[in-house]
């Protein structure tokens, strides 16, 4: 090879670049997406009376609270993918989530209650909400694992289980308008729970396909 092919290889090579994982992230969530969207329109549908239920303020929370799930769980998954990097300083970020479920909870304690405050926590959608936000889960926590791959993390299965929490908060996100339970307590308890299986497969997940 002569000096000139050397050099237009080496600047070749020079301007390729990775993606950065942030993008590749979200570009396979995109691509993700919409085999969620089919599952949900497929098997569940939007409730009937979402119109009257948007003026229901707990109705809104619950929006808020998967969102401040799933956003924070995206941003530190990005961080995590990175290697030699910490929660440090980027934990905190979870409790913003919880910190809106428990105004919440604290509101609707304040108000007079036609239902006991079992018959709220229960509901009467906790075998669905255990079901569907795992199964809504699974084609954007495979996506977002895929993505993960492109960085480095040094603790796979942290990195995994983030992508976890930011899939149980998008799929969340999308059940919550199907779900006519609109308390905040049921929301802490079977979103919680619901949410936390999606972690647990995540972080197993994670510690196979992210180790490197």
């Amino acid at each position: 090879m002569d000096t000139d092919r050397l050099i237009q290889t080496l600047a070749a090579d020079n301007e390729h670049r990775e993606r950065p994982v942030g993008t590749v992230l979200a570009m396979s969530l995109l691509v993700a997406a919409p085999f969620s969207l089919v599952m949900f329109f497929t098997e569940l549908g939007m409730r009937p009376d979402v119109r009257i239920a948007m003026r229901n303020p707990f109705f809104d929370l619950k929006f808020l609270v998967t969102l401040a799930l799933a956003l924070p769980a995206m941003a530190i998954a990005i961080h995590l993918s990175r290697p030699e990097v910490s929660l440090r300083g980027w934990a905190w970020l979870m409790l913003i989530p919880v910190g809106l479920l428990g105004i919440g909870i604290g509101g609707e304690m304040m108000m007079p209650q036609r239902l006991p405050m079992m018959t709220r926590l229960v509901g009467s959608n906790s075998r669905t909400c255990l079901t569907a936000i795992p199964l809504l889960a699974l084609p954007l926590l495979a996506a977002a694992l895929l993505a993960l791959r492109h960085g480095a993390p040094a603790r796979p299965a942290v990195a995994g289980a983030f992508a976890g929490l930011l899939s149980a908060g998008l799929a969340a996100t999308l059940y919550a308008s199907h779900c006519t339970d609109d308390s905040p307590l049921f929301v802490a308890t079977w979103y919680t729970l619901a949410t936390a299986l999606v972690a647990a497969i995540g972080a197993l997940a994670g510690s196979r396909v992210l180790r490197f």
